[in-house]
């Protein structure tokens, strides 16, 4: 189990980031926090030593995607949807950033949203992100251009 100091430090670097994460697949602020939690939890039961920063960084990445994907998955998520939180994770969001971070979250499939989010907001090459999300390089430059191509199509923007 991790120290106190250790999981303060790892909240303190990348809480902001898994945040943000969990809303590009989740926009409910309520889904947000307990996914957030739970990330947070197996981080200070993981007691495997990082090799790097930006190892335990894309571990912490990694873990947040797959909590989002298995609360899509549950059979309580199917069934119940709020409308409270709907529009939400828009608050922050300057107006004239709306219209990019609506065609974002509206990327289909979501793995399109995961690797537009890591490349342009995170800073990853898509060697990183391959290794993120357990893909092979080539194939996140292919879902890299068809997430570009349907942005183009949903802003306005010329296609190539």
């Amino acid at each position: 189990m991790r120290s106190e100091a250790e999981l303060n430090r790892a909240l303190m670097s990348y809480g902001d980031k898994v945040r943000r994460i969990c809303f590009m697949h989740l926009s409910n602020r309520s889904d947000v926090e307990d996914v957030f939690q739970e990330v947070f939890l197996k981080y200070a039961l993981h007691d495997a030593d990082f090799e790097s920063d930006d190892h335990e960084r894309a571990w912490l990445f990694r873990v947040a995607i797959n909590a989002c994907k298995d609360l899509h998955k549950s059979v309580w998520r199917r069934r119940v949807s709020s409308l409270a939180d709907a529009d939400e994770a828009h608050l922050a969001i300057a107006e004239e950033n709306r219209d990019v971070l609506d065609a974002v979250l509206r990327l289909t499939p979501p793995k399109y949203r995961d690797v537009i989010y890591l490349h342009y907001y995170e800073g990853y090459k898509a060697a990183e992100i391959a290794a993120i999300l357990g893909q092979k390089e080539n194939t996140i430059y292919t879902w890299l251009t068809r997430a570009r191509e349907q942005l183009r199509q949903t802003l306005g923007g010329e296609s190539l």
